[in-house]
């Protein structure tokens, strides 16, 4: 079968046809415009909210019609808005306890999407950092992937989940993640466009899939993360999922040799080795509500974030409550924090790099409004604005594109120039 093209786009803001828009009216216009595609969005499960399922949300706000394909989800472990959308599960959603066992199905994902029905779709838009860009679309559709990353269980984590497991597993899961990347890259064949939501993840995407992406960043509520009017308190903040590879573990041993308050926000598998780990300064409060969360980031010193992210929302989110951020040096951060103006990037993931930039830290030398400034660019507006544009274009371009190669006799090609199928451009 013929790969699909790959159409080289830049989202654009300011003006169209000499008349300027509002954000108001530009969202409401592209709402409009985009109401009269056939378009499906597909995710790859919904059962706990983390920020792809976020970005799934602003999605279908810009196109609350379309109907949401899954592999398996539990809306009522997730906020009200999700609620109204139409879900179609596949049929893992039959398995007994399966949403609480999610994770473990992974090797039936692959072809739990083959299956799911998008015949009569144009526009086919996947939010995939597993296996959801790996559903079958009709010939003539788009498909657009906004890929949160290539799947790290197989591809850049695969060591460090392998050497989770007890040690009788690790030869089996060796075997698993290798067949998992071969499915990942063919699967990947399947896409018309990437949008990735980072150069980091960009440079993923080069580099496992052998495609080109546009950058469009994943949005934040910046209407909600707000500064506060109380003031700002003695202790340092992580907000983390508890799981290995966020290294919330550097941040106890940090803060253990400082001294240093530290409240840690969020739960999972590593919160009880990590409550054994702290010592009286540092409190695990676990997971807590929005409007907390809220409260936590807007009285903090600075918000501590050890791990390697794809994009990493939560710094953003600090931002958006005029806090700065100490973070280690590497992946999405780079993009959303800037140093010595927005926070500090420290250039080792080790505890010590880490209690080094903290004594070092002064919060008076940062500006809350310039703080805020920086994560206003990531506004929830401003991703649909984008995303919205970027599905009209892609979706005229194709469409031409099929015109043409029907018209257009053999050999012939005009009206193509500078068009390469693997080009692409970001924001």
């Amino acid at each position: 079968m013929r790969a699909p093209r790959e159409i080289a786009l830049r989202p654009r803001a300011g003006r169209d046809h000499g008349r300027e828009e509002t954000p108001a009216t530009s969202l409401i216009a592209q709402g409009h415009a985009l109401q009269d595609l056939s378009i499906a969005l597909v995710h790859d499960w919904l059962i706990t909210l983390g920020g792809a399922d976020r970005v799934l949300l602003a999605l279908h706000q810009l196109v609350p019609t379309a109907p949401v394909f899954v592999a398996l989800h539990d809306r009522q472990r997730l906020p009200e808005a999700f609620q109204g959308m139409d879900v179609h599960a596949s049929w893992l959603q039959r398995f007994p306890r399966g949403t609480s066992h999610h994770r473990h199905l992974l090797p039936l994902m692959p072809l739990a999407f083959r299956t799911l029905d998008l015949r009569g779709y144009k526009v086919v838009l996947s939010s995939s950092h597993a296996c959801a860009k790996g559903v079958r679309v009709d010939r003539d559709a788009v498909h657009i992937c906004y890929c949160h990353t290539p799947m790290r269980y197989v591809w850049d984590l695969a060591l460090l989940y392998r050497r989770a497991l007890p040690p009788l597993l690790r030869p089996a899961a060796t075997v698993l993640q290798a067949w998992l990347r071969g499915w990942d890259r063919r699967s990947a064949r399947g896409v018309t466009h990437f949008i990735a939501n980072s150069q980091f993840v960009a440079e993923r995407i080069r580099r496992h899939y052998r495609r080109q992406s546009s950058v469009i960043y994943p949005p934040v509520d910046v209407d909600f993360f707000t500064p506060g009017e109380r003031e700002i308190e003695d202790y340092f903040l992580v907000v983390s999922r508890l799981v290995p590879y966020k290294r919330v573990d550097l941040a106890v041993d940090a803060f253990n040799q400082l001294g240093y308050r530290l409240t840690i926000v969020g739960d999972g598998p590593e919160a009880s080795r990590l409550r054994a780990m702290a010592r009286p300064n540092v409190t695990l409060v676990g997971e807590v509500t929005d409007e907390a969360l809220r409260s936590y980031y807007r009285r903090c010193r600075a918000l501590v974030f050890p791990g390697e992210e794809d994009f990493g929302i939560v710094p953003v989110e600090a931002q958006a409550c005029g806090r700065p951020v100490i973070a280690y040096d590497t992946g999405g951060v780079r993009e959303t924090v800037v140093d010595r103006r927005t926070g500090v990037l420290f250039p080792e993931q080790s505890s010590a790099a880490l209690a080094s930039a903290v004594r070092a830290f002064d919060p008076h030398a940062y500006d809350p409004v310039e703080i805020r400034r920086q994560a206003e660019r990531f506004s929830v507006q401003t991703f649909q604005r984008q995303i919205g544009r970027f599905i009209s274009r892609v979706h005229q371009r194709a469409t031409w594109l099929q015109w043409t190669d029907s018209a257009t006799p053999a050999g012939d090609q005009g009206g193509l120039d500078g068009l390469h199928p693997d080009s692409a451009q970001g924001p």
